[in-house]
């Protein structure tokens, strides 16, 4: 009995190291060039715009001031709870892996005395403005490359707006909207 489960794995095993010489020797035998050009073009008539990729990602954030008016402080701060893991809120709140980020909103980058900024996110320099907030949010990594945060950022305009409201709304003097 034992003898035929033998053959079953000892099967299974010499399966599995064909399929992974295959591999290896597909790879060494087939070269593959990118096409210099498109195979199957689509007719667009004369004069008209091909249509926008759907797919594609849009290169940036909206801008943040006409998203504020409609904005919701309540609904950001659902949102945030994403970011309590790493921050804190409340007036005067320890630090976490994040800083506080109470008062955030128009206070320098690197606002908490003490915490340990990464160089990339300091070196932006200035303060947190809407449009600035609006762009971090949106892609950390892509505003301070090399930022200690790892969170990935907010792609929805709404989600991101709605944060930023509530934001401000941790001030003892909140800032004015942006015109």
């Amino acid at each position: 009995m034992s003898m035929e489960w033998n053959k079953i794995f000892g099967a299974v095993l010499l399966a599995g190291l064909i399929a992974m010489l295959a591999g290896f020797a597909s790879k060494v035998l087939v070269h593959s060039k990118p096409l210099e050009k498109s195979v199957y073009v689509v007719a667009t008539p004369e004069g008209a715009a091909p249509a926008a990729d759907k797919g594609a990602a849009p290169a940036g954030p909206a801008p943040i001031a006409p998203l504020l008016a409609a904005a919701s402080p309540e609904n950001g701060q659902k949102v945030a709870k994403a970011c309590a893991a790493c921050h804190s809120f409340d007036k005067g709140g320890a630090n976490k892996v994040g800083p506080n980020l109470y008062g955030i909103l128009g206070g320098p980058k690197g606002h908490i005395q003490g915490f340990s900024y990464s160089d990339a996110l300091v070196k932006t320099g200035g303060s947190w403005t809407y449009d600035e907030l609006n762009k971090f949010l949106y892609d950390p990594k892509g505003y301070a490359p090399g930022t200690k945060m790892t969170f990935a950022g907010l792609k929805k305009d709404d989600d991101r707006a709605a944060v930023i409201a509530y934001l401000r709304s941790l001030a003892d003097s909140p800032q004015p909207l942006p015109q």
